[in-house]
């Protein structure tokens, strides 16, 4: 029997890619149900935790160093290339508005493997339209449809509202996990820590 696992994130941070594909890892070693629940992190930032932000203006150079060198470390460990992207931090809105459609489709995870590749190994700007058509067509979506899509009530409503309980559930950023419903988790290297619990 597997085990629900609800997944906040956000395409905009290095750290959620790796834990992207640590959790794709971890489902195969476990049998988990993931419940993807792609959120607007900014949104989070701007209401309860804007210390990201003052941390951005006045950064301890000593915890910059680490950071970069932890960033580089785990990225082996995860198997993936991640590099800094020019355009960082970069508006994830209508990506991950986008995520939605895929997910109607059954197809949320292809196209966040997409897009996380697109920004963090390619270092394209996800906000750009060309970028997105680009992942649609890869994904034989029909971009007429995305576009009109995440345009919708519906859409924005629905980041909106993932946002704002993850918030109420007391996450404050991304990757946030909780199993089975309260015992939540924050950061790419709580996996282990999931895993051992599950």
């Amino acid at each position: 029997m597997s085990v629900k696992v609800e997944y906040f994130l956000d395409c905009s941070s290095p750290w959620t890619y790796l834990s992207f594909k640590g959790m794709q890892d971890l489902s195969k070693r476990k049998s988990i149900d993931i419940v993807w629940k792609p959120i607007l992190v900014g949104g989070i930032f701007n209401s309860i935790n804007p210390s990201v932000y003052e941390s951005r203006q006045n950064p301890v150079k000593e915890k910059l160093a680490y950071s970069q060198k932890d960033l580089d470390d785990w990225s082996k460990s995860r198997g993936l290339i991640i590099k800094t992207p020019k355009i960082f931090p970069v508006n994830s809105v209508k990506a991950m508005r986008g995520s939605f459609f895929f997910q109607d489709a059954d197809n949320i995870e292809d196209y966040l493997d997409a897009v996380f590749y697109a920004y963090w190994t390619e270092g394209k700007d996800i906000s750009d339209d060309n970028v997105l058509k680009s992942i649609v067509n890869q994904l034989n979506g029909s971009v007429e449809e995305f576009f009109e899509f995440i345009k919708t009530p519906e859409a924005k409503e629905r980041l909106i509202s993932n946002t704002q309980e993850l918030m109420d559930r007391g996450g404050f950023g991304s990757p946030t996990f909780f199993l089975n419903d309260n015992d939540m988790y924050f950061g790419n290297d709580r996996i282990q820590l999931l895993e051992e619990k599950l």
